[in-house]
């Protein structure tokens, strides 16, 4: 019998299905610009989304902490005492000086926005599958898994996302993770490593952190990128292996690990895609779930530049445009047109797509 929780209660229908919470955000005494990541990106996106009058205060999802009884759905009791080390958080979160800081600090400022974020993820996949879409502005923790944080991630969300939805919604019992970060995703690969309700496709640069050759076994539709790939040759093998991955498996659920380091002159990406281009991939992203009407739920995972944020808010406003996004329950239909018009449709798109 599941444990009882806060994350699946009381979920309004009222809203967008967009979660986030100001608790998101990492602030303490400078220490989280000791690390690339923008520790305050969340509620930049969520801002700009305001002052486009997309969303109001009242009109989105409050995400929820997620309690220790609903980490352990997924992590072992060891690694969440582990935790109680500040030693530990400061190499997950690659902040040397948090080292230094009593836990109870540790906990309040640095953990807990993450398990807050954490539990967001956990929420937007129930409204995803009620809804037929939702977006977590945070989440994205791909590099942990029930034993192991690394790589600025301390909690598994993607991987309690699916296990919730698994263990208490009726009718979902298959999941594509289609994650492209420019990171591979280690994380949610190890733990879903044999287990064959769960498809990933991973696209990433395969020269960077974190080389996991262990974890690359349980990537059924692996796409590694070189140096430098640019929008063209990117957005090609995005629409070619999104399409392949949802024609190959029929999931119930799509998990979209939407990372932004693959924006050129991101520090820790080493890829070169433009703004625009990143706005284009999550649209291709939407279309292919929509179109075939599986729930998608949206990520906002890695991304290192000040300017991530408003990518983020551009891409949103964009899928709000195209009618991707609606507020309506019965939120699966994409319209008339038929699988191949759209194809088409993407091809079109792709050949007058303007690289700045």
């Amino acid at each position: 019998m599941p444990h009882r929780t806060e994350l699946y209660e009381d979920l309004p229908s009222g809203c967008w299905p967009i979660v986030y919470s100001p608790d998101y955000n990492i602030t303490f005494m400078g220490l989280e610009k000791l690390h690339p990541f923008d520790a305050g990106k969340w509620g930049k996106v969520i801002n700009f989304l305001k002052e486009e009058k997309l969303i109001a205060d009242d009109l989105i999802v409050q995400a929820r902490e997620a309690t220790d009884e609903d980490l352990l759905v997924v992590h072992t009791r060891r690694y969440l005492n582990k935790l109680k080390w500040s030693f530990v958080v400061a190499t997950i979160t690659e902040i040397p000086p948090v080292a230094f800081l009593p836990n109870f600090v540790v906990q309040r400022k640095v953990l807990k926005p993450l398990r807050t974020q954490t539990g967001g993820t956990i929420m937007a996949g129930k409204l995803a599958v009620d809804r037929g879409w939702a977006i977590n502005v945070g989440g994205g923790f791909h590099h942990c898994s029930s034993d192991k944080g690394g790589g600025f991630c301390a909690y598994a969300d993607i991987t309690l996302a699916i296990k919730f939805l698994f263990e208490r919604v009726p009718g979902v019992s298959r999941a594509t993770i289609i994650d492209l970060d420019a990171h591979q995703g280690n994380g949610h690969e190890r733990d879903f490593m044999d287990d064959p309700r769960v498809y990933i496709m991973d696209a990433y640069n395969r020269y960077i952190y974190p080389g996991d050759g262990f974890a690359k076994r349980a990537i059924k539709r692996r796409v590694e990128l070189e140096w430098g790939t640019e929008d063209t040759e990117y957005l090609q093998k995005v629409h070619t292996h999104v399409e392949g991955a949802l024609n190959e498996f029929k999931p119930d659920i799509v998990v979209y690990n939407a990372g932004t380091d693959i924006l050129d002159g991101d520090p820790l990406g080493g890829l070169a895609i433009s703004p625009q281009g990143i706005v284009k991939r999550d649209e291709v992203v939407f279309r292919a779930a929509r179109s075939r009407r599986i729930p998608i739920l949206m990520l906002t995972s890695g991304g290192y530049q000040k300017r991530t944020a408003r990518i983020i808010a551009d891409s949103i406003l964009n899928l709000h445009s195209l009618g991707l996004l609606d507020k309506e329950r019965a939120a699966c239909r994409v319209g008339s047109s038929s699988m191949d018009q759209m194809i088409r449709d993407s091809a079109k798109d792709f050949s007058n797509l303007s690289l700045q």
